[in-house]
């Protein structure tokens, strides 16, 4: 810790950690995050949990480092020394009333450095959380972006496909496909983007993502670590969690056969299937409305501290 930063005295309206109740929160926190990162390790679980380590840029590393959040202040020495950049030395009462040095999140210097990176995670959130829901793409995604493509070329190469590729062409042509995010769209065959009703960009993304959507909601992860480390360890993975349930119904509805890793099929091409889909997709829009709750009190945390 710099020295030369200058104590903040502590408004009345702050939360204050003593520091063996922090520590014991960063203790479970890292527990719980290498349960993520072992799971992640199987072989078995390398095309649903494994991709949440690849496909998301938040490293292990950081992923088992626990955050308060805003307005909360961690006392003791070892908190002065071990928590660094973004955060600053303040003073506040211990439950004695004895003033003790300690740290919290400098907001001021975090505001500055992700200020235009704060309002478009805001604004995108409000703007999910306020847009009624669409459960009528059936995961179609994965299939579009299989469409055409030569066995070599897939995205999954080692994964077999259940119909096959005639099959899994038959699916996609046989479909409405209504595709409103972009980085799904993005990974679209080159012979599958016209057929999609829409044309998403990451500049239409606020106007067009919707709770309803598996890849919008798995981003809830993204966005928590985006607001890193403002973002309390608690909420970071209670995101992680909600995206690797999502992305695993997201492989079990896709074309790909994941039988032999534990993954057994939601089959979309038959109705059936699509009540399965539907029904999983409902309950994961509401926990990700909730996770959008949460990270939005962090936004509005952040922009309520003026000083």
């Amino acid at each position: 810790m710099d020295s030369g930063i200058t104590p903040q005295v502590l408004p009345p309206t702050r939360v204050v950690l003593a520091e063996e109740e922090w520590r014991e929160r960063a203790e479970r926190h890292a527990a719980r995050a290498e349960e993520f990162v072992r799971s992640a390790g199987r072989a078995s679980a390398r095309p649903v949990e494994g991709f949440l380590f690849t496909y998301y840029s938040h490293r292990p590393a950081q992923l088992r480092r626990w955050h308060p959040g805003p307005g909360v202040v961690l006392l003791g020495g070892s908190a002065r020394a071990g928590f660094g950049r973004w955060y600053r030395e303040t003073t506040a009462a211990d439950s004695s009333g004895t003033p003790v040095p300690g740290v919290e999140l400098d907001v001021p210097a975090f505001r500055a450095a992700r200020d235009r990176a704060l309002g478009f995670v805001g604004d995108l959130l409000s703007a999910v959380r306020d847009r009624p829901a669409n459960f009528g793409c059936f995961g179609l995604h994965e299939w579009a972006m299989a469409y055409r493509l030569p066995a070599g070329e897939l995205r999954h190469s080692s994964l077999p496909l259940r119909l096959g590729a005639e099959g899994t062409d038959r699916v996609v042509e046989s479909h409405r496909i209504r595709c409103s995010h972009f980085d799904a769209f993005r990974f679209f065959t080159p012979e599958a983007r016209p057929l999609n009703q829409l044309q998403p960009t990451r500049e239409s993304q606020v106007a067009l993502d919707q709770p309803g959507c598996l890849h919008a909601t798995m981003d809830c992860y993204k966005w928590a670590y985006k607001l890193s480390p403002a973002t309390p360890g608690e909420l970071l993975l209670d995101c992680l969690e909600l995206s690797r349930d999502v992305r695993e119904l997201d492989m079990r509805a896709s074309p790909y056969d994941l039988a032999d890793h534990g993954y057994p099929p939601v089959r979309i091409e038959t109705p059936e299937g699509k009540a399965e889909y539907t029904a999983a997709q409902r309950a994961f829009s509401e926990r990700g409305q909730v996770l959008r709750g949460r990270l939005l009190a962090v936004v509005r945390a952040l922009a309520a501290e003026d000083r």
